[in-house]
């Protein structure tokens, strides 16, 4: 099936990415299945939907007849085996343990058509290793998008070693339909290209951390209008023909020998974790909220990566 073809869309886990996937194809005419195994989550993810389009329709994103069309195209099931054999696509955001991803597929393939794309929301584990778990590996594909799903508007379409360059065509096309930018992450790695790079940058902020070098409020003010600043326009690889290569070689002689290579979770992080201080889900981690703040705070965020992403889309 190629891209062109697919009109159902099964997305199976409602949690933290299942919402904001849905409501974009939903909004994009794909008929939409959104499916979980608990009835709770099931029924917070009717009331994620509508902030999603609340949110896109403030930003003037998209209508009150368009976000209206959306919801009218997402059907809301306990029903997961129903769900995906209806499906031309089948995108899987559960939980990232691969036992329970291959139980998933395992099952998922007796029930599908023999056309049917089976996608992984996965956000590093290997492709390959989720595939192994079906017959035809060839049409298992990883589809990461970034949260939130709805606004952050690239996502990766990553190979696997056994999936076939149809599967990697009709996922490539599925997401230039969103209105999203498809990323080809042609070889299989852990993280593949966005948590790689970004987990790079979180451990060297942790490390000036620990060692004191700055605050916390500093380090991402560094990082927010300064490096991300350039980033968001220039990125790191034109970056370094901007700089020069020349002055990249000579400075990387000498600093790449005192960046963190720890293969360690940072004790910064682990002493928060022992503590049950886990950030905005337990009120506080490695930055303090007040109580009723974190509300307006996850507003501001949206209202401002909405702003950015219609600057750098002219």
């Amino acid at each position: 099936m190629t891209g062109d073809e697919i009109n159902r869309v099964a997305i199976v886990g409602a949690g933290t990415m299942g919402p904001g996937m849905a409501a974009t194809f939903a909004r994009h005419g794909f008929e939409v299945q959104l499916a979980d195994i608990q009835d709770e989550i099931l029924e917070k993810a009717k009331g994620m939907v509508d902030i999603v389009y609340k949110a896109l329709i403030g930003g003037g994103f998209v209508t009150e007849t368009e976000a209206e069309t959306g919801r009218a195209n997402i059907t809301y099931t306990l029903d997961v085996a129903a769900a995906v054999s209806e499906a031309d696509f089948v995108l899987e955001a559960i939980p990232e343990r691969l036992e329970l991803k291959h139980d998933f597929f395992r099952e998922v393939e007796k029930l599908v058509r023999a056309d049917t794309v089976l996608a992984s929301n996965t956000s590093g584990i290997l492709i390959t290793k989720i595939a192994e778990a079906v017959e035809r590996p060839e049409r298992v594909v990883g589809m990461h998008w970034s949260n939130p799903p709805h606004m952050i508007p690239v996502i990766e379409v990553i190979r696997g070693a056994k999936t076939s360059d149809a599967t990697v065509e009709a996922t490539r096309r599925l997401t230039e339909r969103i209105d999203m930018i498809p990323v080809l992450v042609k070889k299989d790695v852990a993280g593949f290209v966005e948590n790689r790079i970004l987990y790079a940058i979180m451990r060297e902020a942790l490390h000036l951390l620990a060692e004191g070098v700055a605050s916390p409020e500093d380090i991402d003010m560094i990082v927010k209008w300064g490096i991300g600043y350039k980033l968001a326009v220039i990125g790191p690889l034109e970056l370094l023909d901007v700089a020069g290569l020349d002055i990249y070689n000579s400075v990387a002689s000498y600093l790449n020998a005192d960046l963190s290579a720890s293969s360690d979770v940072s004790s910064v992080i682990t002493e928060k974790v022992d503590k049950g201080e886990l950030g905005i889900k337990t009120g506080g981690g490695l930055f303090d909220y007040e109580p009723g703040e974190i509300p307006a705070l996850m507003q501001r965020r949206v209202a401002l990566l909405m702003a950015t992403k219609k600057v750098l889309s002219q």
